[in-house]
């Protein structure tokens, strides 16, 4: 996916292109989810689409709930989506800026083998 240390640095065009590919995949993640998190609202708490989308969007922004919760399941679904909605932001957050750091690396690592070409 990522050139190797010996290839050089990757055009501006193509790196904006990987980078476009990364923010895609990171939205796709998003969405899915909100989309969790929306039927989990809805299924454990019956709040209607809307609600559930405001406070599941809330949860994942790391706002906190909107509205009350009346079910222990609805509870216990809101702690789960809490704790996975933390853990998609580091994901997502390493989905978009994975190219910035190869990049970053990648180009220092070429002036290392300038400075000491004979380097393995």
């Amino acid at each position: 996916m990522f050139e190797h240390r010996r290839q050089p640095l990757l055009p501006w065009t193509a790196y904006a292109r990987r980078q476009v590919r990364h923010g895609l995949f990171a939205l796709a993640l998003v969405a899915a989810a909100l989309g969790i998190g929306v039927l989990g609202y809805h299924g454990f708490e019956q709040m209607a689409w809307v609600d559930a989308l405001v406070n599941a969007a809330m949860i994942l922004g790391g706002m906190g709930p909107m509205g009350a919760l009346h079910t222990a399941a609805g509870k216990v679904f809101a702690a789960c989506y809490a704790l996975f909605a933390g853990l998609m932001f580091i994901v997502i957050v390493g989905v978009l800026f994975a190219p910035v750091a190869h990049r970053f690396l990648h180009h220092f690592h070429l002036d290392m083998e300038e400075v000491n070409p004979d380097r393995p």
